[in-house]
């Protein structure tokens, strides 16, 4: 059963992939936990009976009034809600010589637009006695550009823009806005075990980046010790280096054709 006393935390695309691993995270940590889910009912739910206070709520991300309205039924019924987590995203690729607006706009509504507008109307109707804290998923891209998924990045840039005027115009001097960063952490799209390989170790460390590494850094942001605005980068150190293309492609040219599964 829900346990409304704990510290509350909205995780958006909660249900599966990074999203559910954070969903498990503050969880085990002592929060009450929703699981926000588009079209995974089903993850959501079984997710939500597994832990030990947690609920899930759905809500099509690219309807961003709709969004907002989830937020305020929330925030009407919350009594602590300590921290939103805008994790979810889509990442579909199109490129800088040809701008595919059918892409570009739901890019930028589901990964711009709608957790700007959540965050807006959490920060303003959310009740939290120690501060509220917004986290922005926007990627290691910002630092390291390269010319594909050219509408993803172009909408991971504007969300990263907002998080320090966020922190200078938004919110009481108790509340927190941040930006997390992450490189590359799990399979992306037809990605073959062989390239996941190579394409996650294609970073300054030479090292696999685990997503409990970004459960780790929204629990350490989540108690707002950093000064708010700040961009927390959890990627190895991928964003120091110059890389041409997405990892996707680099890895694709390493691995031999045969060798792929």
């Amino acid at each position: 059963m829900p346990d409304l006393s704990l510290p509350a935390v909205l995780v958006t695309g909660g249900a599966k992939r990074i999203g559910a691993v954070l969903s498990r995270a503050f969880a085990e940590a002592g929060w009450h936990v929703v699981i926000h889910y588009g079209r995974s009912a089903e993850e959501a739910e079984k997710l939500a009976e597994e832990l030990p206070s947690a609920e899930a709520i759905h809500c099509d991300l690219i309807d961003s009034d709709g969004a907002v309205s989830m937020v305020k039924s929330l925030a009407s019924r919350l009594p602590n809600w300590r921290a939103l987590i805008n994790s979810a995203a889509v990442f579909e690729p199109d490129d800088v010589t040809g701008l595919d607006w059918r892409t570009y706009r739901k890019a930028n509504i589901i990964n711009a637009r709608t957790p700007t507008m959540m965050a807006q109307a959490y920060l303003a109707h959310a009740n939290a006695p120690t501060g509220k804290r917004v986290i922005q998923f926007t990627d290691q891209k910002l630092e390291n550009p390269n010319p594909d998924f050219f509408s993803y990045s172009i909408s991971k840039h504007a969300m990263a823009a907002s998080v320090p005027m966020f922190a200078m115009g938004a919110g009481d001097k108790a509340d927190r806005i941040y930006a997390l960063a992450p490189g590359a952490i799990l399979p992306s799209h037809d990605q073959t075990a062989e390239e996941t390989e190579v394409s996650h170790r294609l970073n300054l460390l030479k090292r696999k980046t685990s997503a409990t590494e970004i459960a780790d850094a929204c629990l350490f942001l989540a108690d707002g010790q950093l000064a708010s605005g700040q961009t927390l980068f959890i990627d190895s150190g991928q964003h120091l280096l110059n890389q041409p293309r997405d990892i996707i492609y680099l890895a694709r040219e390493m691995v031999p054709e045969g060798a792929r599964a």
